[in-house]
């Protein structure tokens, strides 16, 4: 798909299926956000098989139809919740109404995969751990920046065979382009999205306490505001945050709304991983002004200095690993507490952000 849009980027890998065809089944609901793309390509390329879609607005359903054309269309959400071959529900919702649906899902004995971010207040995260213990089901995240990103999936396996020695510093960067006009409107209603370091600022933290082995964090300091979107008066274009694991490594990341036209792509996203023993970048998606591609990792260590060119190399094995995990009840692709504790702190980074003013002194 486009990859000059952040909203209708959804990588394809090769396929992988780690299930026997129709062992496992989904469905797709509530589709605002195009990342719901990227969800099923990925469950499916996992073998997954995906039956339903459910959605109000025709116009999407027709879109999705389209993309995947042996999906059934379903005329309600009950006819998708109360279908017992469903295992798991994947759905990318308004962002103040992801947690509501998820809860409805887990209540119906269905895993739920969602799009990030996965809450916007703290409320909601004490539901979703509650109806977690309850049900025994799955609320699993789509951080697609680190699990649909190919450079970003190797920098982890590098981590882990020790290339960098100790993760002591994760720094982020997350611009993204606003295409403005293509947006729905719940996308410029702060209580719908939920803020910028909520939103997008919710992959920076998973990368973070990923890559540096973090069970929790504590957020020192953040900002957000506004400086070139007057128009839209309730959007962040702006954020930033800083962050100090339960193991002593730290964390910078910056989010914006800001990427200029002349970029080739949607956002020049990129992750910094200092280790006691050597460094990393990625640039994920876009080597400005040199590749086109993204999947670029350099790499620092006492062996010497590295480029590794990984597009099309390294697959996405999250899909695989969650679809065995909620087949067996294990916890391979991500713990449940790794995915909640990004979502808790990045609503705790928004609710205690310094908000910027063009003339804050």
């Amino acid at each position: 798909m486009d990859r000059s849009n952040g909203m209708l980027y959804a990588p394809v890998g090769k396929a992988q299926p780690v299930c026997k065809p129709g062992e496992f089944i989904f469905a797709a609901m509530s589709l605002e956000h195009g990342h719901i793309y990227g969800m099923c390509n990925g469950l499916i390329e996992a073998g997954a098989k995906l039956k339903w879609v459910y959605d109000q607005d025709p116009v999407k359903v027709a879109a999705f139809c389209k993309a995947y054309p042996g999906v059934e269309v379903a005329f309600s959400e009950a006819q998708v919740l109360e279908d017992t071959e469903v295992h798991l529900v994947a759905a990318a919702a308004i962002p103040s109404g992801r947690c509501e649906l998820g809860l409805k899902v887990m209540s119906h004995g269905k895993d739920y995969f969602t799009d990030k971010t996965p809450f916007t207040t703290l409320e909601q995260v004490n539901a979703a751990r509650a109806k977690v213990v309850e049900t025994g089901r799955k609320y699993m995240v789509y951080y697609s920046e680190r699990l649909h990103v190919e450079s970003a999936v190797h920098a982890g396996t590098l981590i882990r065979d020790g290339a960098i020695g100790r993760v002591v510093q994760v720094m982020g960067t997350g611009p993204h382009r606003l295409n403005a006009a293509s947006r729905p409107d719940w996308f410029f209603r702060r209580h719908q999205y939920g803020g910028i370091l909520c939103d997008i600022g919710s992959h920076q933290i998973e990368q973070f306490l990923y890559y540096a082995d973090c069970r929790d964090a504590r957020v020192i300091s953040s900002k957000v505001g506004n400086y070139a979107n007057p128009a839209y008066p309730e959007l962040e274009d702006f954020g930033d945050a800083t962050l100090v694991g339960d193991n002593g490594a730290t964390n910078y990341f910056r989010v914006d709304w800001l990427t200029p036209e002349g970029l080739g792509t949607w956002g020049d996203g990129r992750t910094f991983i200092l280790g006691t023993e050597g460094y990393i970048e990625l640039r994920k998606y876009i080597d400005i002004a040199r590749h086109p591609q993204g999947d670029h990792l350099y790499l620092v260590n006492r062996d010497g200095e590295f480029h590794m060119e990984l597009q099309g190399k390294v697959g996405y094995p999250f899909f695989g690993q969650l679809v065995l995990d909620c087949l067996e009840r294990t916890e391979n692709a991500m713990s449940q507490e790794h995915a909640f504790k990004a979502g808790e702190l990045c609503v705790i980074a928004q609710n205690e952000a310094i908000r910027i003013h063009q003339n804050h002194l």
